[in-house]
């Protein structure tokens, strides 16, 4: 079986690069660029999504206001995009 999730990521200017967030799970990496921040994202959110389901626990954990990039430094986020990861999922006993 294969799902599709979607979620936002947002790219923010850091002291030494460029972070990247999802904010629906606060999952977050960094990257020397923008290209290099999306890949990273994509891959820690595809790698944070495959573990909390094979272990049948609950992956939505999204970030307060009070975190969230787009409300306490606005002026520090480059890009809001969709973020879409296609998992597999497979069941076995």
């Amino acid at each position: 079986m294969s799902d599709t999730f979607r979620f936002t990521g947002i790219i923010f200017k850091d002291e030494v690069g460029f972070a990247a967030l999802c904010p629906e799970l606060d999952v977050a990496t960094d990257g020397s660029d923008i290209a290099v921040a999306k890949a990273m994202l994509l891959e820690a959110v595809t790698l944070y999504l495959e573990s909390a389901i094979e272990s049948n626990l609950p992956y939505l954990r999204p970030v307060s206001a009070a975190e969230d990039p787009r409300q306490t430094q606005p002026q520090s986020v480059v890009e809001v995009f969709p973020l879409n990861v296609n998992i597999s999922v497979h069941a076995y006993a």
